[in-house]
């Protein structure tokens, strides 16, 4: 796919070629002054009258009608030097992305050192550049028939003065990162009735022949000899078998020090007895996004090959209605030994995660990290472009943030207090109630899962604003959006994996 070259970007013959503008150039100067002259200097007119420009975002294509052997040459306005970041770049060559995949273009090439300014290295450039084209440029296939033939991309051309080793390494990390987002969003896009908790079974043991990693998937007899109450209660309703399923990746020769993934699988959400709406039962096949975004990660892991050690652990079973479904009222006995009064069957993703957590404690896991589409209060509270965040510890805490800064995943800490904990410890028949009423939603999903991580250090993320989005936008359609792949991913790779 990708091609490193120390090479003159502007003498070979290129489909397409993408360039940065950082600051509003008067003329063209330095590399950009050859090809600027191969135009006779009409480059630099077009910058003056504002057909290229350097601002934020700003998109220009450029025919080179045989001026060079490039035939087009798209311009991405990066703006100001000094204000580009991370986050800017990955947006800014997104749309970029987007433009050249609007172009029908079977290769295009990059001139990588006109993306280094400010605190942007040449490695983080790179690696920034793959990201987002990958990011940029999915599409879920869908299920319609269609007698276009999809153009695929099978060549990109990176020219560069630096090192070129450094920067295939650079590229290929950008490259697994938004692979590993683009694989979460098939897997929360499909449908429930084609991915059933056997599916996502499956998918895992499929990753983990494939990339080399052990995995151990648990099925009904074995979960019900384990004595997981509250994930099977979830399960009670469904025609489909549940699976816990385990991934570990053993990157130290020793398994101590263990970061711990869990992620809620719910393949389709009725809400069982509490039923949804009608309005909001659709769009529940998403209901497994935390899930994707471990499994994404897992796969940016296993094939990064950093010296850690991970686990994940993933419940997989939908929440559905039959004679047999769990009830309001219900008393269920969870892995750990503490009961639980049921008093909202649709908040059955604290109740899955419950054992989830203590599973991955029995295999070692000494820092946990869940994920779930957990509750509408987060949007309430947060929006639809936040990650909610709940933690019983705040150095690991800031790890986790430290991660999502470096991805662009935005997190926001909520509050999580004694009282918190002595609400959802408020069941007059057992040790924990699953819902202690709308005050404070978000929190007390939160604060229930933290009743079972005890004093391990912990972080939750709700994701329920933030797995999907309903608009397009510059790394991505509308749809899934793999959020939390690559905080999590980050946070057990580290920034510079190639080092």
């Amino acid at each position: 796919m990708f091609h490193i070259s120390n090479g003159n970007p502007y003498e070979s013959e290129q489909e397409c070629m993408l360039i940065g503008l950082i600051d509003q150039p008067e003329k063209f100067s330095g590399g950009l002054q050859q090809l600027d002259d191969a135009f006779k200097g009409n480059l630099t007119k077009l910058v003056k009258t504002g057909d290229i420009s350097a601002k934020y975002k700003s998109v220009s294509v450029i025919h080179s009608l045989g001026n060079t052997p490039i035939k087009r040459f798209i311009f991405i306005g990066l703006g100001r030097s000094k204000e580009l970041t991370d986050e800017r770049l990955r947006e800014a060559v997104g749309k970029a992305s987007k433009k050249i995949k609007d172009l029908r273009t079977g290769s295009f090439s990059i001139v990588l050192d006109t993306f280094i300014a400010g605190k942007i290295s040449a490695e983080k450039a790179a690696w920034t550049l793959s990201e987002a084209f990958i990011m940029a440029s999915y599409e879920f296939p869908g299920y319609k028939k269609s007698n276009e033939p999809d153009i695929i991309i099978n060549k990109i051309t990176v020219f560069t003065n630096q090192d070129k080793k450094t920067i295939e390494s650079a590229v290929e990390t950008g490259w697994i990162f938004g692979t590993g987002v683009n694989n979460a969003r098939t897997l929360v896009n499909t449908p429930s009735n084609l991915l059933r908790p056997s599916s996502m079974a499956a998918y895992a043991a499929e990753m983990a022949d494939e990339y080399g990693i052990e995995i151990e998937l648990l099925e009904k007899e074995e979960i019900e000899k384990l004595g997981m109450g509250a994930f099977l209660a979830v399960n009670q309703g469904s025609g489909e078998p549940p699976y816990m399923i385990v991934l570990k990746y053993q990157g130290k020769e020793e398994w101590a020090d263990v970061l711990g993934l869990v992620g809620k699988g719910i393949t389709f959400d009725t809400g069982g007895y509490s039923i949804k709406p009608k309005d909001g039962i659709v769009g529940m096949k998403t209901d497994m996004g935390g899930a994707a975004a471990v499994l994404g990660a897992m796969e940016v892991i296993a094939r990064l090959r950093p010296d850690r050690n991970v686990v994940a652990v993933i419940p997989a079973t939908d929440n559905m209605i039959n004679e047999k479904a769990f009830k309001p009222d219900d008393v269920i006995t969870s892995m750990n030994g503490k009961t639980i009064e049921v008093l909202n069957t649709d908040a059955e993703g604290r109740l899955v995660l419950a054992d989830a957590i203590t599973y991955a404690k029995m295999h070692g896991a000494d820092r946990l990290v869940d994920v779930a589409t957990l509750t509408g209060g987060v949007i309430i509270a947060l929006g639809l472009d936040k990650t909610g965040a709940i933690t019983n510890n705040d150095d690991f805490y800031n790890q986790v943030k430290e991660a999502s800064k470096k991805t662009g995943e935005f997190i926001w800490r909520l509050p999580y207090t004694e009282n918190d904990r002595e609400r959802v410890r408020s069941s007059k028949i057992a040790d924990l109630n699953n819902s202690p009423g709308r005050e404070g939603h978000a929190i007390m999903g939160g604060a229930f899962i933290g009743e079972f991580v005890e004093n391990t250090p912990w972080v939750h993320l709700d994701i329920a604003g933030t797995a999907t989005t309903d608009k397009e936008y510059e790394l991505g359609p509308s749809g899934a959006t793999g959020v939390m792949v690559r905080t999590l991913a980050m946070l057990a790779v580290g920034e510079k994996p190639w080092e």
